[in-house]
């Protein structure tokens, strides 16, 4: 690594690329700590952020700060919040990529000097003709499994004498003092530090304080860590020990890791409400809160599956970590503003830009139009470049545009009742949480596409409308899944079979995707063929299986089909592995129709079905379903089937429509159903 100290970077890390060429695993590493190395550790070439961007455009990358790295690569933005220079460079041969090296450095730095460019060419030659000469070899470099932690090039040697004078002086100071390497581990401390914290020096050596001291293992203690080491600037922050003594804490950057003064601290209450303005001069950071509020927001936002669950979770999270009063997540459609969701921000506010903004009178820095995140702090600064400011409460806000690699979505906009100065961190911050808000816009919206497609796709090829039957009154109700493509398999229908006689179906193709609803559309299209030409309930069935094996081998389909004859009050019935239906006779007991049980449809292509007989009595009901009716986490199939019975029992005597609402009414008022649901009512004329 003598390109770091060559280059006066503080951190150096070797990226190489593995055998599928599609993911960069961290070899070797300078001046990251371990927790922060483990999350970088693996980049993969699809994702956004400087490493994939070096590497794909084969060319220097360079982020001058953290805004910079928060806009390349948001998730490291938060992972990372630190304040600090980057460069990553390709480690190539001709048209061979191998790597690539990442450098970084103290904030202040603009851009790297020619020197310093020279440096990272070179090394990164050097390094691209070794690899390539050692694959020529027969031995070729492959990324270790953990990233190596190199000590830094350079190491001064003292004199013996001198460091022994130095430790004495060190000693009979009355403030402690210790040093921490970049494991975070405790490598040095004088006695009053030890007697501050409260335990032995045998038992402090070589651990790290967070672990060491239960009462220090709090998160934003090894964060200062952590900032000191990445930022290599000072910190400080206070902690009570147990006996209630608080105590100061001041943090260097050092060569190898950093030094810590302790000493008494006068303070005598919890300062947490004071943590921002622990951090010494020069040091700019979101509070540890903050921080747990926005990886929070960070995950969940990876749950999101729809636009309004990703606007109720940015409202939820973000408003109250960064004491916003509104919230607006808008797109341009046309050249017009349209909402797609918000908090706090009232219809004549957004309204009154889009009549501002149509007019043309919107420059490239107006909130909406912005293609980088822009700031606004005061009234003033806003109103420059949007004159309705006049009449709105809004008093400072962040636009951030929602940006992929793919595409600009729209605007998320920030709002403020009174100014707001947005500190380095916060900008940081917000640029960050836009990317993955934009990323999780992107699929909520590609989720909500496939959803209309599917539900349309769903309805078309269900029964449009029932045929009406003399001395038969039907009732048909079908709920989609929630979850997933929201696209199944199951099915009803009713087959008009002449005069005072139809065939009722319903049945369940397995999966829910696009596959199991084509074969869906066959299997209605088939019972239909071979009811039409005359065959029995159980040759119907035969018929169907048989057709199926041939179609789709690998997909199996439940069916119950039911011959009504009206005429002579009876049912014909056979089944293909469905759930039984349910009679409710006029007197008012409910049967459990059980026909002899076949196998599935599309398993077996010589499987024979047996039609079963039943009495129909005049003014009976019946109720076809499907397994979402009547299924739930925990609770028996059977017992379930029981609660059916008895809820159709006690409501049969309503007008048909109202009880088909009623039936499926448990279904409809869930939040998440993970099956679809059919259900099929008929009664039959007293």
């Amino acid at each position: 690594m003598a390109a770091i100290d060559a280059a006066g970077a503080h951190i150096g890390a070797l990226y190489l690329l593995d055998e599928d060429q599609g993911l960069l695993l961290m070899d070797a590493q300078q001046g990251i700590p371990l927790s922060i190395a483990k999350a970088w550790s693996r980049v993969r070439l699809s994702e956004a952020g400087a490493l994939a961007d070096a590497m794909s455009e084969r060319r220097l990358v360079w982020l001058a700060d953290l805004e910079e790295l928060a806009r390349s690569s948001p998730y490291a933005g938060l992972v990372m919040p630190y304040r600090l220079s980057m460069v990553v460079a390709p480690i190539r041969t001709g048209d061979t990529s191998w790597g690539a090296l990442l450098l970084a450095w103290p904030p202040g730095q603009t851009e790297p000097t020619e020197e310093q460019r020279q440096v990272i060419e070179r090394t990164c030659e050097r390094m691209g003709t070794m690899l390539h000469e050692a694959l020529l070899a027969g031995q070729p470099v492959k990324p270790r499994a953990k990233p190596r932690m190199i000590t830094p090039w350079k190491r001064r040697q003292l004199d013996l004498n001198v460091g022994m004078a130095t430790l004495d002086c060190l000693n009979s100071l009355p403030e402690g003092y210790l040093t921490l390497n970049l494991k975070g581990r405790i490598t040095f401390l004088n006695p009053p530090a030890a007697e501050l914290l409260g335990d032995s020096p045998s038992h402090l050596l070589g651990r790290r304080a967070w672990e060491a001291l239960p009462w220090l293992n709090t998160p934003e203690y090894e964060d200062r860590y952590r900032a000191t080491v990445i930022s290599q600037e000072a910190t400080s922050f206070t902690a009570r020990r147990p006996s209630g003594q608080w105590l100061a804490f001041q943090l260097y950057p050092a060569p190898a890791g950093i030094s810590v003064r302790v000493t008494p601290s006068t303070m005598t209450h919890d300062p947490a409400h004071l943590m921002p303005d622990h951090i010494l001069p020069g040091s700019t950071r979101v509070d540890a809160s903050t921080l747990y509020g926005t990886m929070q927001l960070a995950l969940r936002l990876c749950q999101a599956a729809t636009v309004q669950e990703i606007v109720d979770l940015v409202g939820d999270h973000l408003l109250p970590v960064f004491n916003a009063q509104t919230l607006s997540i808008v797109s341009d459609e046309n050249g017009r503003l349209i909402l797609l969701g918000s908090r706090g921000t009232t219809p004549e506010s957004v309204e009154r830009f889009n009549q501002w903004s149509t007019t043309g009178k919107a420059g490239a820095e107006a909130p909406a139009n912005a293609t980088e995140p822009v700031f606004f702090a005061s009234r003033r600064e806003l109103r420059e470049v949007y004159p309705p400011v006049v009449d709105d409460p809004l008093s400072a806000c962040a636009a951030l545009p929602l940006t992929t690699p793919r595409r600009t979505l729209g605007t998320l906009v920030i709002g403020y009742d009174r100014p707001h100065h947005f500190t380095e961190s916060e900008r940081a911050t917000l640029t960050s949480l836009s990317g993955l808000v934009a990323q999780a816009l992107d699929r909520a919206q590609l989720y909500d596409v496939k959803h209309d497609l599917a539900q349309s796709l769903q309805e078309s090829l269900l029964p449009h409308r029932l045929p009406q039957i003399d001395g038969l009154e039907v009732a048909a109700r079908y709920l989609p899944g929630t979850r997933g493509m929201d696209i199944g398999g199951d099915f009803y229908d009713l087959i008009s079979l002449g005069d005072e006689c139809a065939a009722a179906v319903i049945g369940d193709v397995q999966g829910h995707d696009p596959a199991a609803a084509a074969l869906m559309g066959q299997v209605r299209t088939a019972i239909h063929a071979y009811a039409a030409s005359g065959a029995d309930p159980g040759e119907v069935l035969a018929h169907t299986n048989r057709l199926l094996v041939d179609l789709t081998p690998d997909r199996f389909t439940s069916c119950l089909y039911i011959d009504l004859d009206l005429h002579n009050s009876v049912l014909n019935v056979a089944d293909a592995g469905h759930l039984p239906a349910l009679l409710h006779h006029h007197d008012g007991a409910t049967q459990l129709i059980e026909p002899a049980p076949g196998l599935l449809l599309g398993i077996d292509p010589h499987a024979e079905y047996e039609t079963s007989q039943i009495a129909l009595p005049p003014g009976s009901t019946l109720a076809l379903y499907t397994d979402g009716l009547v299924e739930a986490p925990g609770v028996l199939l059977d017992d379930a089937i029981a609660d059916l019975s008895l809820h159709l029992g006690r409501l049969a005597r309503r007008p048909l429509q109202e009880l088909a609402d009623a039936l499926i009414a448990p279904s409809s008022n869930v939040d998440q159903r993970l099956d679809d649901t059919a259900l099929l009512l008929l009664r039959s004329s007293t």
